[in-house]
């Protein structure tokens, strides 16, 4: 999955040959599943046509303040264009246009909307060599860049006047990565790698049985994502699940068993930042693990246990620069059992949660969570899905990184 994932892209085409590469530099920002809206020029649809953009986007294409065709009296509203849009990127970009936009022209409804926006502004030049070159095309680059909009640049190569050099607009999968660099750039967990554990663990009793429990492992899972949404490189721990992760930033290490779960986590703990240990771990295994399945005879049957090693607690004896986060899931006493928990352990936060609260605990979508901090500060949160959940964690984390 892209960073670019449920972002709101807005498209802006203007009349170059370039234009023609505009519909697949659409279809690429759908495959990494943005939103995208097209506004272009008016001369832009001599190269390009609206149907060919609104196709690929599924959305209407906007080239005018108002539609000829349409007798409703109502017009594109180039406000709101601009403040939907999280990123805004005009490719290719002119040198008519980009001096407009460097001079504060506003001619048309690109321009208009480039006014408006309130997002980052991305422009990829497009254009012959000379033009590239002229000094005033290099001022409009100087002021444009000057008022924080990102130049992605030009190419060089055969023009379309037959001459070669500077000025072929960035290929649409260049354009695509230039975005996504940058904005993960901009990420506060940018260049950090994260470790974190979701899932229950089964145990074997024999080839057949296992002692497990109810862990859906989503609780994890959302944990990753928001993670990975803001830039960190996710190390994901799992025991036996039917959740996926799809993010690009997200490594899924499986796993079965608490000792397994223990060994992989170990792997990976002192090149992490942060640790978030949200896996329902068994806390007892069998002591023998049957070599055949063990048949039906008495009545009743024993199972000898033995402590698995606490993951939790030996990672809070190793730690040296991690910051590291505990879950606890409790019945009774929860606060009590959670303070305690996040001293013997010596973590940074622990997570609370209640199976007494209605809509939190294993497989529901929901949870309702109170955070301890080592500074012993109670945040309580209402009930919400375990996405925001996730989101709140990670924003906790931020904040006692950066008190």
């Amino acid at each position: 999955m892209s960073i670019l994932k449920d972002k709101h892209i807005l498209l802006g085409i203007t009349a170059g040959i370039a234009a023609y590469k505009s519909a697949t530099l659409v279809r690429l920002f759908i495959k990494a599943g943005a939103n995208v809206k097209v506004v272009m020029t008016p001369a832009s649809k001599d190269f390009i046509t609206p149907l060919t953009l609104s196709t690929l986007s599924k959305n209407p294409v906007c080239s005018s303040f108002i539609d000829e065709e349409d007798d409703s009296g109502l017009w594109n509203n180039h406000v709101d264009l601009g403040l939907w849009a999280d990123y805004f990127i005009i490719a290719p970009a002119t040198a008519n246009t980009m001096s407009k936009m460097a001079n504060g022209g506003c001619d048309n409804i690109l321009l208009a909307t480039y006014l408006s926006a309130k997002c980052p502004v991305y422009f990829a030049p497009a254009m012959d060599l000379d033009m590239y070159k002229h000094e005033t095309t290099k001022s409009s680059f100087a002021k444009l860049t000057s008022y924080g909009n990102k130049m992605i640049p030009a190419g060089t190569g055969e023009l379309a006047s037959g001459l070669v050099g500077e000025g072929r607009m960035a290929e649409p999968q260049d354009i695509i990565k230039f975005v996504e660099k940058d904005i993960l750039n901009q990420l506060p967990l940018n260049g950090k790698q994260i470790l974190i554990t979701a899932g229950p663990t089964y145990e074997a009793l024999d080839p057949v049985r296992f002692i497990g429990n109810h862990s859906s492992g989503k609780m994890g899972f959302e944990i990753a994502n928001a993670a990975a949404n803001l830039g960190a490189n996710v190390v994901l721990v799992t025991g036996p699940t039917h959740q996926k992760s799809t993010h690009s930033l997200v490594d899924v290490k499986p796993v079965v068993s608490a000792q397994q779960m223990y060994d992989e986590v170990h792997k990976h703990f002192e090149s992490s930042s942060i640790a978030i240990l949200s896996a329902a771990v068994a806390d007892y295994r069998p002591k023998t693990i049957a070599n055949q399945k063990i048949k039906k005879k008495d009545s009743t049957f024993s199972i000898e246990l033995e402590k698995t090693k606490d993951i939790l607690k030996s990672l809070g004896e190793i730690k040296v620069h991690q910051f590291l986060v505990g879950f606890a899931l409790e019945t009774n006493n929860e606060l009590e059992h959670a303070k305690g928990k996040l001293i013997s352990k010596n973590l940074d936060l622990i997570v609370l949660n209640s199976l007494q609260d209605k809509g939190a605990g294993f497989g529901v979508s929901t949870n309702k969570v109170t955070f301890i901090t080592s500074s012993n500060d109670i945040i309580k949160h209402q009930l919400k899905t375990k996405a925001e959940v996730a989101e709140d964690l990670i924003k906790q984390i931020l904040k006692q990184l950066h008190a």
